[in-house]
C-alpha cells in the first residue's frame, strides 16, 4: 500500500519505519529528514492511507516531573493537529482515507477534526506504542484501536487492517468502537496505568507505616489474581508513573470531569496521590540526613527522556522539603557519605562510597563488593 506519515518525532519515526518495511511510506516533518521523508504533499498525493501523528501537547509546566495537581486542569493544545488535518485534507485526493493517531479526549474527534475533512475520508486509530520500545510495540501490540463513526467494522476499518496485517508478528485483536468509545480507550488505558501504580505504592506507604510487612508478599498475591484483577504488569511497587502520556493524561481527564460536571474528580485524587506517594519516599530519603543521589534521571531505565519523570519528583521534594539536603542524578562525587536512591538499576556504580545508604525501591540489590561499607534498606520491606 502506499501510505503517507505526518509527524516524525519520538514515536512517528520508528512506526514509519516500520511500516515502511512491507508498505510503500513516504514521511513528512518540518523539523526532521529522514530516508524516507520527502515533502508534504509527497506524502498526501496518490496515497491509500495518510496517517496523522503530530503531538497533542501540555504546557512545560504540566510534565509530570514536579507537582501539577494544584495547577488548573487544562485539556491537551490540539492547534498542531487542526493544522495539519487541514493541510493533510487540501492536498490528498479525493477518497483518500486520513487516520489520526494523536491522543485526545473524548469528543474532540466528532467536535474539533470532522469538522475539517472535507475532500479525505476519515478514522481514528491511536496507538498503544512507549519510547524505547517503538518498533517492538508496532509489531506485538496489545490490540489495534480503531474508531469510525457508527463504531462498526467498515470499509474505512478494513482499509487500515491491510495497513497492520503485514506487520504483525502475532494474532492481534482489533478493537472497533466509535471515534468517543477510542478516544476513551486511549486515554484510559493509560490512566489505568497510573492508577494501578498508585494502588500499589499504597500498599507499599503501609509497609512502611504498619512495620513487619514487605509489599513484594500482598502484590505478589494480588498480581496473580487473575479471575477479577486482570494481570501482572505494573504490580511491582517502587517509583511512580512517568512519561510525556500517562501523568498528562489525566490532568486532561480532570478538565474533562469538570466539563461535564460529573460531580467528583478521581483524577485529580490520583495525581494528588502520585505526589504524595513521592513525597513519602522523599522523606524517607531525607531522613538519613546526607547528600542524595538518584541513580536515574529520566522518567524509566533504557532511556534519555525526563518528561514525566518520578525520580525527579521525588527530587524535587527533596530540595524544596529541606533545601540544606544536596542532590545529584546518575553519580555521586569522588568523596563522602551519601544516601543513594535506585531508579535505573543499570546506573548502579562498580563501588558505592563507604558510610553511604542505599535505597533499593526494586528490594532486589544484594550485599556485594560493591557495597561494602554500605547499609542497603528496601524501600515497602519493613519485614
Amino acid at each position: 500500500m502506499k501510505i503517507g506519515f505526518i509527524g516524525l518525532g519520538k514515536l512517528g519515526q520508528d512506526a514509519a519505519e516500520v511500516l515502511n518495511e512491507k508498505h510503500d511510506v513516504v514521511g513528512y516533518d518540518p523539523n526532521i529528514t529522514l530516508e524516507i521523508s520527502g515533502t508534504q504533499e509527497e506524502a498526501c498525493k496518490g496515497k491509500d492511507v495518510v496517517l496523522i501523528a503530530v503531538q497533542t501537547p501540555h504546557d512545560p509546566k504540566y510534565g509530570g516531573e514536579t507537582p501539577t495537581s494544584h495547577l488548573e486542569p487544562k485539556d491537551f493544545d490540539y492547534s498542531y493537529l487542526i493544522q495539519a488535518v487541514k493541510d493533510v485534507d487540501a492536498l490528498v485526493d479525493e477518497g483518500t482515507l486520513i487516520s489520526v493517531i494523536s491522543t485526545v479526549l473524548p469528543g474532540t474527534v466528532r467536535r474539533e477534526v470532522l469538522p475539517l475533512i472535507k475532500r479525505g475520508k476519515f478514522i481514528y486509530n491511536p496507538y498503544l506504542i512507549a519510547q524505547g520500545t517503538v518498533k517492538w510495540d508496532m509489531r506485538n501490540p496489545e490490540m489495534i484501536m480503531i474508531g469510525t463513526e457508527s463504531g462498526k467494522d467498515d470499509e474505512q476499518s478494513q482499509t487500515l487492517r491491510k495497513v497492520y496485517d503485514p506487520i504483525l508478528q502475532k494474532d492481534t485483536r482489533y478493537e472497533i468502537g466509535t471515534w468517543e468509545e477510542i478516544e476513551a480507550l486511549k486515554v484510559f488505558y493509560n490512566t489505568f496505568i497510573t492508577t494501578k501504580l498508585c494502588l500499589v505504592n499504597m500498599i507499599q506507604d503501609v509497609a512502611m507505616k504498619v512495620g513487619h510487612m514487605n509489599v513484594d508478599v500482598v502484590t505478589d498475591a494480588l498480581k496473580h489474581s487473575t479471575q477479577r484483577i486482570m494481570g501482572p504488569s505494573y504490580m511491582m511497587a517502587g517509583f511512580g508513573d512517568g512519561g510525556a502520556c500517562h501523568p498528562r493524561d489525566n490532568i486532561a481527564l480532570r478538565h474533562m470531569a469538570k466539563q461535564l460536571n460529573l460531580g467528583y474528580d478521581l483524577f485529580d485524587s490520583i495525581m494528588k496521590v502520585r505526589e504524595s506517594q513521592a513525597e513519602n519516599m522523599a522523606r524517607y530519603v531525607m531522613q538519613y540526613q546526607m547528600p542524595v543521589v538518584i541513580l536515574g534521571k529520566a522518567f524509566k531505565p533504557g532511556i534519555d527522556q525526563t518528561i514525566g519523570s518520578p525520580s525527579m519528583l521525588v527530587g524535587w521534594y527533596i530540595e524544596n522539603l529541606d533545601s540544606s539536603i544536596k542532590v545529584y542524578y546518575d553519580e555521586a562525587p569522588d568523596d563522602g557519605a551519601f544516601t543513594y536512591l535506585i531508579h535505573d538499576k543499570g546506573l548502579i556504580p562498580k563501588v558505592f562510597n563507604p558510610g553511604s545508604c542505599i535505597i533499593d525501591p526494586y528490594r532486589t540489590l544484594k550485599h556485594s563488593d560493591a557495597t561494602k561499607h554500605c547499609v542497603i534498606k528496601y524501600y515497602g520491606n519493613t519485614r
